[in-house]
């Protein structure tokens, strides 16, 4: 996996400013838009996430990234599940979406329901808002999501809460653990490498290269309870852990020692 350098080049800095960062913005405003106005038709939201994909995979190829996923056989085997990844970048979101093939909701923070236009589109989406500054409005919010998936909807889960400031794991909060329970589903662990180099937080430049989802064994919940929220939190971080390090060994690696 590739190395973002610091500062990025000027020719990248330039693209991203005058061309990528443009089209990105044009593309979600029109195709927002029109997810909105479908939002009123389509009370089953298929149309809204069709419209999501498309906006999806046009942003990550107007960022010049180039997506794999592996383990894809995976995803059919479980169509209702708690899907869990790492949180890495803006672009996370555009990648899962362009990536997976079929209808989801996310599990997001309810700051996000604040931003104009975005705001509207999450609640008309139906996606689900996690208020992680108050207990009882979590567990409200955790109680939506069983009823998602008890309803045969998938769930997306970013379980670090939010992206990772320098590309490694961050502790992870137990939701995904405790959603795939309560509804006996199983929880998928994600790994997405890659994205962090292609948009960091706190950078607006983009880096062009390759990005991958990987796609982990399912953990079955079957017969566990709430108790063992923390210990299947830990295995779900773990599974995404040891996916990670082929990539992070061959970003260690200096290529004079291969």
């Amino acid at each position: 996996m590739r190395r973002r350098p610091n500062p990025v080049p000027q020719f990248h800095r330039w693209c991203s400013n005058l061309v990528q960062a443009p089209a990105m913005f044009t593309t979600t405003g029109v195709l927002g838009s029109l997810a909105l106005l479908v939002s009123f038709f389509d009370k089953s939201g298929r149309t809204q996430h069709r419209i999501a994909q498309v906006w999806a995979r046009m942003c990550v190829w107007i960022a010049g990234a180039r997506v794999t996923v592996q383990g894809a056989e995976g995803l059919a085997a479980f169509p209702v599940a708690v899907y869990a990844a790492n949180h890495t970048s803006y672009m996370d979101t555009p990648v899962v979406f362009a990536a997976l093939p079929f209808q989801f909701r996310i599990l997001a923070r309810k700051k996000l329901w604040r931003w104009a236009f975005i705001g509207w589109y999450l609640s008309r989406s139906g996606q689900i808002p996690i208020d992680t500054e108050n207990t009882h409005a979590t567990l409200s919010s955790l109680g939506a999501g069983v009823r998602t998936l008890r309803a045969g909807l998938p769930l997306f889960v970013f379980p670090e809460g939010g992206r990772t400031p320098n590309g490694e794991l961050q502790p992870f909060l137990a939701g995904a653990a405790y959603l795939a329970i309560r509804a006996q589903v199983p929880l998928v662990p994600i790994a997405l490498e890659g994205v962090y180099e292609l948009l960091p937080i706190h950078t607006h430049h983009f880096y062009p290269g390759k990005v991958a989802l990987r796609v982990g064994e399912p953990i079955s919940t079957k017969g566990m309870t709430v108790r063992q929220t923390e210990e299947l939190t830990a295995r779900l971080k773990a599974a995404i852990e040891a996916m990670l390090e082929p990539a992070q060994r061959e970003i260690e690696t200096p290529s004079s020692a291969r």
